[in-house]
């Protein structure tokens, strides 16, 4: 049989529409519409106090640092005056101190800010003692901001990282549950390494968009559009000039994201078939070291990891044109501001605190641009994840189920089990059964025989709806197994299989899975019933203990022992055994054998047999070869037309 588990290259994509992407994923944050609304509004606060900042600035230096008039001197050159308030008596004794140089005008005396300087010290503190409270109290409003700043985004950070978190939590549950939904014929398109990286990395990704996208996109929205009010505010001539550079800005932006939204899917790609590789060595690692292939696996992870290097230097070389392309522009702008509004300033006709404001604001105008198209690259990547992850959940490989009405039947117990001249390929035109047809009645044990490839296998996975019949049918109580559900189907049946799996957790577990219905009364019964209380109690923690992966700390024939006691905890209507001793010892077969006889009583069952000797006490033997039933009948019928059976008899010996 023929799965194509094997490594290979994902599929690439063709060109993806990123608005019905984010579309796809409204439904996750819809839950978290509060939370999201919350942020928002905290992150117009936090930017209404971003933009504060320098204006505050302003204030300081207009008003305070450096304040006055401005009048024509005799000699028509404008002159900087400082006015003084004598209606203080302090303010007053210092304008009389200096007669000479205040120009006294009601309650107001101008001062030329050269001569000023040239006051005493002591004085000049005097005069200017309104301006330092006022410097001050401009300090402590500015601290207070920062602080009031520092605990909005403190709080911020957690409301958005919450809903994040909620959000992929969510996210990874749907994409787990579905996975599991998938039929068998998915999971043998797509190695494991593949599905652990959507399910892992991808959807961290994605949590980066919600947090960071998200988190800082609406701040730099909301910066842009407040920087462009208080700039155009301040002067709309020189605002106009620094605003030339935008376009140029949106251009490089528009292109580099083009180029890393590339880089990060072949990104995205080279990790999945890392962690596939990774993955298969682990799994095959007896096998590697067996045959010496260390260094062949080695070189071809080499290999892997420096296609992977390739396309992380190239989203690198991305970010380092780029980045340094922004920097250049925004040097630019900023020249232009002091080119023009310097001149402004020189010639009396801009303050200097204005200039200093606008300055402070064409840096911040530039961080909200750099990091906009930062995001729009974290987007990228998470669009890139997205990509992946709706690949996997529109795939709709899942058996089809019946509607849910009360024509859907419901099997109370299995009294008959037939196949109906049922054929069955993996791949078109690569029939692995054809034309099979059997009847199984209650109570009858049938064992289906034949040599490697034959569709012994297959015949199971039809039975217990791994797969579906490509043609023919298979009836349970003369319905098509079709029309129930396949969660009724395997309640009622259990398989075990040659090479038998158990989770990494206790051996209740594995055996009852968290059927809370058994007691520990009934958990006993089982498992002496299935030769298992012996080897359990002698484990640490008895029934408790934890197993390793797989139950690789068990034997073969301990590991087989427990299929067979999760088999009697599901009391099954049908046993199915797919050569269940055939990686057993000769003594270990003879207690699995007795137990498998317990548990096959009053019950259906079909054995897949690989040594013809197991099944001599058959009802019935079926003879399969090449896909086709070529011999039916007893053990001693067989055996009595030397046959195929007998041949496969004789060469067992």
């Amino acid at each position: 049989m023929r799965t194509d588990q094997g490594y290979f290259e994902e599929e690439k994509l063709g060109k993806s529409y990123d608005v019905k992407l984010i579309r796809r994923l409204y439904p996750f944050t819809k839950t978290y519409w509060k939370w999201l609304l919350c942020s928002v509004l905290l992150m117009l606060i936090i930017t209404v106090f971003d933009l504060s900042l320098p204006y505050i600035t302003k204030i300081a230096i207009d008003r305070y640092i450096v304040p006055g008039i401005e009048t024509l001197s005799s000699d028509n050159n404008k002159e900087r005056f400082y006015h003084v308030d004598i209606s203080k008596k302090e303010n007053r004794e210092i304008v009389n101190k200096y007669k000479n140089l205040f120009n006294v005008n009601g309650k107001t005396a101008l001062i030329s800010y050269d001569i000023l300087r040239q006051l005493d010290k002591k004085d000049i503190h005097i005069l200017r003692k309104d301006d330092l409270n006022g410097v001050s109290i401009l300090a402590l409003i500015l601290i207070i901001v920062v602080v009031m700043n520092f605990f909005i985004n403190f709080i911020h950070v957690i409301i958005m990282e919450y809903t994040g978190q909620m959000i992929m939590h969510d996210l990874r549950l749907e994409l787990f549950s579905h996975i599991q939904s998938l039929s068998i014929s998915f999971y043998s398109r797509n190695p494991v390494g593949r599905l652990l990286t959507r399910v892992t990395n991808d959807v961290q990704n994605m949590h980066e968009m919600f947090t960071s996208v998200i988190n800082f996109g609406f701040k730099d929205i909301f910066l842009l559009i407040g920087i462009t009010i208080v700039l155009i505010s301040t002067d709309f001539k020189l605002a106009l000039f620094t605003f030339t550079v935008i376009p140029f800005v949106v251009l490089a932006a528009l292109y580099f994201s083009k180029v890393a939204r590339g880089a990060f899917r072949i990104l995205r790609v080279k990790m999945a078939e890392i962690n596939t590789m990774f993955s298969e060595t682990i799994g095959g690692i007896k096998v590697i070291q067996l045959f010496r292939q260390e260094e062949s696996n080695y070189q071809k992870f080499k290999k892997l990891n420096h296609e992977n290097y390739v396309a992380g230097i190239k989203q690198i070389h991305v970010f380092a044109v780029f980045m340094p392309v922004i920097e250049l522009l925004g040097a630019v702008s900023l020249a232009i501001v002091i080119m023009y509004g310097g001149g402004n300033v020189i010639s009396e006709k801009f303050t200097l605190g204005s200039l200093v404001v606008f300055i402070s604001y064409m840096k911040m105008f530039f961080r909200p641009l750099r990091d906009i198209a930062e995001k729009y690259n974290i987007m990228q990547n998470a669009l890139a994840s997205a990509e992946r992850i709706f690949l996997i959940l529109d795939n709709k490989d899942k058996l089809q189920q019946p509607l849910s009405s009360p024509e859907v039947n419901e099997i109370k117990k299995i009294k008959e089990f037939e196949f109906d001249d049922v054929s069955f390929s993996y791949f078109p035109g690569e029939y692995v059964l054809k034309n099979i047809s059997f009847k199984v009645n209650a109570g009858e044990t049938i064992a289906v025989v034949g040599p490697t490839g034959s569709g012994k296998t297959t015949l199971i996975n039809l039975i217990v709806r791994f797969y579906d019949t490509v043609s023919g049918s298979v009836l349970i109580n003369g319905s098509n197994i079709k029309n129930f559900h396949t969660s009724d189907i395997r309640s009622k049946m259990a398989l075990v299989m040659q090479d038998p799996f158990l989770f990494s957790e206790t051996i209740r577990d594995n055996v009852l899975h968290g059927n809370s219905n058994y007691s520990e009364k009934n958990l006993d019964q089982i498992l002496i019933n299935s030769n298992c209380k012996q080897f359990v109690e002698r484990l640490p923690d008895a029934s408790d203990t934890v197993l390793s992966e797989g139950g690789s700390s068990l034997s073969s024939g301990e590991r087989q022992l427990i299929s067979i006691a999760r088999a009697f905890a599901g009391n099954p209507d049908l046993i199915i055994l797919d050569e269940a001793t055939s990686y057993i010892d000769t003594e270990t077969e003879i207690k699995i054998q007795e137990v498998l006889e317990k548990l096959m009583v009053n019950r259906t069952s079909i054995i897949i047999a690989h040594r013809l000797s197991t099944v001599k006490n058959a009802d019935r033997i079926i003879v399969l070869n090449k896909g086709e039933i070529i011999e039916t009948g007893s053990y001693s019928e067989l055996m009595g037309k030397e046959g195929f059976f007998y041949k496969l008899n004789l060469i067992q010996g």
